[in-house]
């Protein structure tokens, strides 16, 4: 796949905020990522607190799906890897934010927060121009017969 792709991935979810993450032990629940800019960008992160199932499957090392479709509908993904919780609280400190302080008490001292990193393995891309260039390429194909041109697809590999 082409380096351009995987560039334009990065790039996009890094403008996205949130998608939906799934094991096969934990239903799909929206959640915000982080990008693992330190791990050779092959690595996201998510905060969520200890007992959800997301939690519980992330100590098992689970396999995960996580979802993506970013608000100007520039980039859809579906993102496969492994989750695995996290103890590293230099990398909490990195990601904290009031959006996380939201939802723990005692902020990022809270016994509750759990931080889970997931490990890619393989993404599935929809690199598109967005809503606009949706509508002008349909509009085009109507008028020329010729069929839409709705962006770059591929598979990237981590």
């Amino acid at each position: 796949m082409s380096d351009s792709l995987k560039e334009t991935f990065w790039d996009r979810l890094a403008d996205t905020r949130t998608g939906m993450l799934a094991t096969k032990d934990s239903r799909a629940v929206p959640m915000s990522h982080y990008i693992g800019e330190d791990s050779g960008r092959n690595v996201l992160w998510f905060i969520t607190a200890n007992g959800t199932d997301l939690s519980r499957a992330a100590a098992t090392g689970a396999s995960a799906e996580y979802l993506v479709s970013s608000n100007d509908e520039s980039l859809y993904a579906r993102i496969d890897g492994r989750v695995t919780q996290s103890d590293d609280k230099a990398q909490l400190d990195k990601l904290w934010n009031g959006v996380a302080g939201a939802w723990f008490e005692d902020g990022k001292q809270d016994s509750d927060v759990q931080l889970i990193r997931m490990d890619l393995t393989e993404a599935e891309v929809w690199a598109t121009g967005g809503s606009m260039h949706f509508l002008y390429e349909i509009a085009k194909a109507h008028l020329t017969d010729e069929k839409p041109d709705m962006g770059e697809h591929g598979t990237l590999r981590f």
